[in-house]
């Protein structure tokens, strides 16, 4: 297949990247790099530097006749988006739609795989894990622009002839995540760990999270590609971990033996967000295949390599 990677450039979208390229793929990738960096590219793909907002973007996707587009490319940070809501809407939903209306236009995509937020679509829930029948109560502008996505996606492509599949991701880490932004603790904390300086942690530390390893996130998204057709698919462990308890677990490995610094919750975060994957298991026979040990192992491997250098 030929396939655009929209975000390739960046944390998990270059490991999508990777994997379609392993599986015998062309691969090319559309990245604005304001987030994504050259040298997380895989040497086979082919980059195309733009903003999914862009006339540039359409043209490519019309000219080069993609098969599938996934879409990987967005503004992914809660705080970022309560501060700038327009800036959020702006690249979440005014540049989607720009890829899917050109998408259509090709005559050739078959596919849009699209990248949600499971981690923030559902809002605040008392059960757990939570399933895609659960109705979404989105309380961050990033979690509103994600659901609106979705929706965009459907009400476009319909009666179009072109596939969609929606991955919401719980909460993605391993090597390559960005420890400068705030929407990776793992890398936050490996990054602090390792340079000996003191860990912040926002709100008591109680805060539970969904933790699943990136590369068991490509894996997912390499079966995406001819499987799960219209269909809203949860990508997860099922399994929560406080943030206290991350800090335990890394400060183990690294023999890290400072206290965290505890400091005031930030607006627009979740106390608790743990989702379902049976459908994942069921529709596509996947398990991840790390557990959340080894994940770790293999993220502060990385990024102590990176240090070194």
């Amino acid at each position: 297949m030929k396939i655009l990677v929209t975000g390739g450039a960046g944390f998990i979208g270059s490991h999508v990247v990777d994997k379609y390229i392993a599986a015998g793929h062309e691969v090319h990738v559309l990245d604005n790099l304001s987030t994504g960096k050259k040298s997380n590219l895989n040497h086979a793909a082919k980059l195309h530097v733009a903003d999914i907002g862009s006339e540039e973007a359409r043209e490519l996707i019309t000219a080069e006749k993609f098969d599938v587009i996934n879409h990987h490319a967005a503004q992914i940070s809660v705080t970022a988006s309560v501060a700038d809501p327009q800036k959020d809407a702006r690249i979440n939903i005014e540049g989607l739609i720009n890829i899917i209306t050109a998408a259509i236009k090709s005559q050739s995509v078959k596919k849009i795989i699209f990248i949600s937020s499971g981690g923030a679509v559902y809002g605040e829930k008392q059960n757990f894990p939570i399933p895609e029948t659960e109705l979404p109560e989105p309380m961050s502008p990033y979690a509103v622009s994600k659901l609106a996505g979705e929706h965009y996606l459907k009400c476009l492509l319909n009666g179009t002839g072109i596939n969609y599949t929606i991955l919401r991701y719980s909460n993605v880490f391993g090597p390559r995540q960005d420890p400068h932004g705030e929407a990776g603790v793992v890398a936050i904390f490996s990054k602090l760990m390792i340079s000996g300086k003191p860990v912040n942690i926002y709100g008591d530390g109680s805060a539970i999270r969904d933790y699943v390893y990136v590369k068991d996130v490509a894996e997912v998204n390499l079966m995406a590609l001819d499987k799960v057709n219209n269909q809203t698919i949860n990508v997860s462990t099922a399994v929560g971990t406080s943030v206290n308890r991350l800090f335990a677990m890394m400060a183990e490995i690294l023999g890290f033996d400072k206290k965290p610094n505890h400091l005031a919750k930030r607006s627009g975060e979740l106390e608790k967000s743990v989702i379902d994957n049976q459908k994942c298991q069921e529709l596509l026979s996947f398990k991840p295949v790390y557990s959340f040990m080894e994940g770790l192992r293999e993220t502060i491997h990385y990024f102590k390599m990176e240090s070194n250098q």
